[in-house]
């Protein structure tokens, strides 16, 4: 699990912390000082700790750095938990309201205590990736599935498979109580295409519910008019930008 520890400075506390949690099942990243990474973490990091300073009641310029980075990492579904002096928790919380259910650690620091809030916060964090929707991607072009993924991840669940066949095995078994929420299907694939995979679907009772859009590389009236005539929940072309594509499918998925 990645872990990530927010602290306005290093200290020989916040190193000691980082080396407790760092294990074969851990990894901790540590941004000190300038929080701008924070965003750019929470695709990766189910868990951030936020080490306060004491006069972080006092310095509104620390309390606005902090802000951001709390409202990236809510606005993320990813848990967060705080270490700070007990005299200043009901005021910190007080400040910062958002967060006043989340996790508080009293300094000195006791690190079993530490580790089980950090399992905890891993939990509720996984809870909250359960209540995204999930899509499958199928396309031959491991390179572009793979950008794509790193598209959606933050907002989606997303799934991987290169073949048309492997798609249709894929969705056979997934676990009951689980589900496919929408399918980006490449149209031009090698032996089993879109349309095939497609038609397919359909013919199955378990798959044929679930919405399909076509990925296609080529934009032409005529070639959009022959995808459409399939009748999918529709179409993207493969040249679409991140932010296209993520409003396309909120959009779909709403």
């Amino acid at each position: 699990m990645n872990i990530a520890i927010l602290a306005f400075q290093t200290s020989v506390i916040v190193n000691g912390i980082e080396k407790n949690l760092t294990g074969p099942d851990n990894r901790v990243i540590t941004l000190t000082g300038d929080f701008h990474r924070t965003k750019s973490l929470t695709g990766d990091v189910p868990v951030f700790i936020v080490y306060l300073p004491n006069d972080i009641i006092e310095d509104h310029e620390k309390q606005k750095t902090l802000s951001v980075a709390i409202g990236e990492i809510l606005d993320a579904k990813r848990a967060v938990l705080f270490i700070g002096e007990d005299s200043f928790h009901k005021d910190f919380f007080d400040i910062f309201s958002e967060v006043k259910d989340s996790i508080w650690i009293n300094r000195p620091v006791d690190m079993d205590t530490l580790q089980k809030a950090v399992e905890d916060a891993a939990d509720l964090s996984a809870k909250e990736d359960k209540t995204k929707k999930r899509i499958l991607i199928v396309d031959d072009d491991p390179p572009y599935a793979k950008m794509v993924r790193e598209w959606l991840k933050k907002d989606f669940e997303v799934d991987i498979v290169t073949t048309g066949m492997q798609a249709i095995s894929f969705l056979l078994k997934i676990p009951e109580g689980e589900k496919i929420d929408m399918i980006l299907l490449d149209y031009e694939m090698p032996v089993v295409n879109g349309p095939q995979v497609l038609q397919m679907l359909r013919q199955n009772a378990d798959t044929a519910q679930i919405p399909v859009v076509f990925l296609t590389g080529v934009g032409s009236r005529e070639d959009v008019a022959r995808v459409m005539e399939l009748k999918p929940e529709g179409y993207v072309l493969k040249s679409t930008t991140r932010a296209d594509l993520l409003a396309y499918l909120k959009r779909k998925l709403a």
